[in-house]
């Protein structure tokens, strides 16, 4: 018998059903969002282009407090995101580059913002609502070229965390 099972029997045969579903996970248990095109770390993980470890079977799970500037979002499972050496693969662009976000939870959207480096180059308002499915900003990267690695945030307006994709990009290359 499974742990849930085991959870659910215990539950109703004793009625205790409030206290298991205080025990469990509230917001780590459902997955989220990730840059799907082009492709994030992650995505080339999922992909198979790079070999990665758990990320690979959950690439919409790179969650963490909002504020952080890592691939991984400070999570210690999804760290080698943070790895530069790994073999990235760069997608080459010009200066105007449209980032799909992939959702699996559509949380209410404080912002989602773009950074190379330090700088800040494009945020968009998500004015607290729910996002559909998928999500597409058109990023200009005028002032940028040759190989850069783009960090990706989805700030959660209703809790503390943020969700997080770094893109390697060939910028006019």
């Amino acid at each position: 018998m499974t742990v849930k099972r085991k959870l659910v029997a215990i539950a109703a045969g004793v009625g205790a059903a409030p206290f298991v579903f205080a025990l469990l996970p509230a917001s780590t248990a459902y997955a989220h969002g990730y840059i799907s095109s082009p492709p994030s770390r992650q995505a080339q993980c999922a992909q198979g282009t790079v070999e990665c470890g758990s990320i690979q079977w959950e690439p919409q799970s790179v969650e963490g407090p909002k504020g952080l500037k890592s691939c991984s979002g400070g999570n210690s499972r999804f760290s080698e995101l943070d790895d530069d050496s790994k073999n990235w693969q760069s997608t080459s662009v010009g200066n105007t580059v449209d980032f799909t976000w992939s959702l699996t939870a559509m949380h209410a959207t404080r912002d989602w913002q773009y950074f190379i480096g330090d700088d800040k180059i494009a945020e968009f308002d998500g004015h607290g609502n729910q996002p559909p499915s998928t999500v597409t900003h058109s990023v200009d990267l005028n002032g940028y070229s040759g190989e850069e690695k783009l960090l990706a945030v989805w700030n959660i307006d209703d809790t503390a965390n943020a969700f997080y994709a770094c893109v390697d990009l060939n910028i006019n290359g």
